[in-house]
């Protein structure tokens, strides 16, 4: 169809979430008639706000045309079952192993929900109704699905979409939008979370090139660098030695999906060279037990020049690791003698095994509590790397005497330094239709890091916005 002069051409991004926070992943794409959300994610934190704001949908299911997803993380896909609970029938699109592990981690959220309602129920709240059911994450599943990373495929009318490796976790992308409406022409980067180079059993983060007009950039350590992978892994090696010198235990929260199968993989690599003891190693969780399997069915998206991919199959099977699924197993943990590391969801010790853990162990002056990732305000795990004196477990006030370690080479998101990088080759990589300085737009981090990230930013001649919820930008 020939184009109009006089229509008025409607191309907008609109920032719901994960905008000037980091949970709760979601940005709302306008081309014409038609919109597409990127990501939809759950709010996690204080959990009166973080509830009312799972409640509210990013706008009416009639109006969603399609979900491009960019990793299975519950920020970027936990609300996806709400948006199917509440009649949404079209695609999600997502990575073959994004969908993959996205079938544990929905029913996963979808279990703790429901349970979660049930004791608050019997504590006399009887309308606690979990956000989404289990069976609507399995719908949700039917909805999926999975795409190659280098491959253009049509979202919908004036939208088509591919994904770049974002080397977060397994099956992680950045998108690459192109946005075409009567004449006109955009080309939308979004970064999903960018990874770090040389991360364990994950490729590098591969920046989209062709250029862009706008760059939804994510900004979780806009402001500070990690300490690297490598001195990450032999930190852990410390930690293990020392905490198992003192007869104690190292108490790991962790994400389920991502940082449990590196932390398996370096204590794979730790033991094979003989930088920490025999100790046992047990997994308590069964959904990264799970997960773990997922890995293991993807070998086509590990980085084949790591050396431990190179000489064994078995990355994640090795004698001193246990994986414990059944809850008497788990229990059976609290009694057992003698040092020990256990590692348990969930990431940000806001629910799971975990808090059975720390409930039993942060008293403990021999016992480390060890922080290897991002924790949201007004987390329990957050509270842990504050070194509160006292913390509340299931409403139990606990003296935190266990030491606290963080070691922030585990965090899979990348670091100011190589986040500038990855914006300066998108920037590099080619012209959008003669446009090659796109005009960036933080999301994903919280105020200090995208203040202090927008500066640096600036000063190399980039356009910065730092999005409020709910603000409406024009392209």
């Amino acid at each position: 169809m020939a184009f109009l002069p006089q229509i008025q051409v409607h191309m907008q991004i609109e920032f719901s979430g994960a905008a000037q926070e980091v949970t709760g992943s979601c940005h709302i794409i306008r081309v014409g008639q038609r919109t597409v959300l990127l990501d939809c994610g759950m709010f996690q934190g204080k959990r009166s706000e973080s509830r009312e704001k799972n409640a509210k949908l990013p706008l009416p299911i009639d109006q969603i045309d399609a979900v491009v997803l960019s990793h299975a993380h519950i920020d970027h896909a936990g609300r996806l079952p709400f948006l199917t609970a509440q009649g949404y029938k079209n695609t999600i699109w997502a990575t073959s192993a994004t969908r993959d592990l996205c079938a544990l981690m929905l029913a996963d959220s979808a279990h703790i929900q429901e349970k979660d309602a049930e004791f608050l129920e019997r504590r006399g709240q009887p309308h606690a109704e979990p956000l989404y059911r289990v069976e609507d994450a399995t719908r949700t599943l039917e909805q999926m699905i999975g795409m190659p990373y280098h491959k253009w495929f049509e979202v919908t009318d004036g939208v088509r979409a591919m994904y770049t490796e974002a080397g977060h976790i397994l099956g992680s992308a950045s998108v690459v939008l192109e946005l075409r409406e009567g004449e006109e022409f955009r080309r939308v980067v979004f970064s999903g979370d960018v990874g770090r180079h040389d991360l364990p059993i994950i490729r590098n983060p591969e920046p989209p090139t062709g250029g862009a007009h706008v760059v939804l950039c994510e900004s979780t350590y806009g402001n500070r660098d990690h300490e690297s992978v490598e001195g990450a892994r032999e930190e852990l090696g410390r930690v293990v030695r020392e905490t198992a010198a003192r007869g104690g235990r190292v108490l790991i929260p962790a994400f389920a999906v991502g940082r449990t199968q590196e932390l398996v993989y370096d204590l794979h690599q730790l033991h094979r060279a003989g930088k920490i003891p025999s100790v046992p190693i047990f997994i308590d969780s069964p959904l990264a037990t799970d997960a773990t399997s997922v890995f293991a069915m993807h070998p086509e998206v590990f980085d084949h020049s790591e050396d431990l991919v190179r000489h064994t199959n078995d990355l994640f099977d090795f004698p001193l690791v246990k994986f414990t699924r059944d809850v008497n197993e788990s229990k059976a943990l609290n009694t057992m003698q003698g040092p020990m590391v256990i590692i348990a969801a969930s990431g940000m010790a806001e629910s799971g095994r975990i808090l059975h853990h720390l409930r039993n162990g942060a008293g403990d002056a021999r016992n480390t509590i060890l922080i290897v990732g991002y924790m949201a305000e007004h987390t329990l795990g957050r509270r842990i790397l504050e070194q509160r004196r006292v913390i509340k477990i299931f409403g139990d006030e606990v003296e935190l005497a266990a030491q606290v370690e963080v070691l922030n080479g585990y965090s899979a998101h990348a670091d100011r330094t190589e986040l500038h990088a990855w914006l300066t080759a998108v920037r590099d990589g080619g012209t959008a239709e003669g446009r090659n300085t796109p005009h960036v737009y933080l999301v994903h981090g919280e105020t200090p890091a995208q203040t202090a990230f927008a500066e640096r930013l600036r000063a190399d001649r980039f356009t910065v916005d730092i999005p409020a919820p709910g603000v409406v930008v024009t392209l």
